[in-house]
């Protein structure tokens, strides 16, 4: 079933390996040929350990979790800040981009600004067709057992904190991201 939903088969690719605190993994692949601004940029905050401690902040069952941005403090979260900005690889930016929003793709989170993505990234739980074209979707999952890890956090109690939405009652938080594949 996995590999069946997986058409496309991506010449140049990388693999990461999100590490989180509980001893769960996320596997991904991440496509340059799709999107080689954004995975440039990923590949370095990985080699910074820029996402080192920091937590999924935003998780919405069957839609995604948003991590790459907040540290988990207590039931607050803190913006950590310090990453660049960098242009946004989709088609309502002039970029083509037809890596499909399915569950399982990472892609980077943004404001309403199209070139504003620096760190935050969202791995999708469930198929987002209404983001493609709008977001820069730049890997997926490698293997279903990352796709189960993605789809249980998506599906983790939440509150609100002043004016954040869906934050885990307990943190999820990033151990480390790796590079496993260059």
């Amino acid at each position: 079933w996995y590999n069946s939903v997986r058409k496309h088969t991506r010449c140049i690719m990388s693999k990461i390996q999100i590490q989180l605190s509980d001893g769960r993994n996320i596997n991904l692949d991440l496509y340059e040929d799709v999107a080689p601004i954004t995975v440039k940029n990923f590949k370095k905050l990985i080699k910074e350990n820029f996402f080192d401690g920091l937590c999924f902040h935003r998780t919405i069952k069957d839609f995604m979790i948003q991590g790459g941005g907040f540290v988990a403090d207590g039931r607050a979260i803190k913006e950590k800040g310090g990453a660049d900005t960098i242009k946004g690889e989709f088609l309502s930016n002039g970029v083509k981009n037809d890596l499909h929003h399915g569950e399982g793709v990472i892609s980077m989170a943004r404001t309403n600004v199209k070139d504003s993505a620096s760190s935050q990234f969202f791995i999708c739980s469930a198929d987002c067709a209404f983001l493609d074209g709008q977001y820069a979707a730049f890997g997926k999952t490698s293997d279903e057992e990352s796709l189960a890890v993605v789809k249980s956090i998506s599906k983790v109690p939440t509150h609100s904190f002043m004016y954040f939405d869906d934050i885990p009652n307990e943190p999820v938080v990033i151990k480390t991201v790796i590079l496993t594949q260059e």
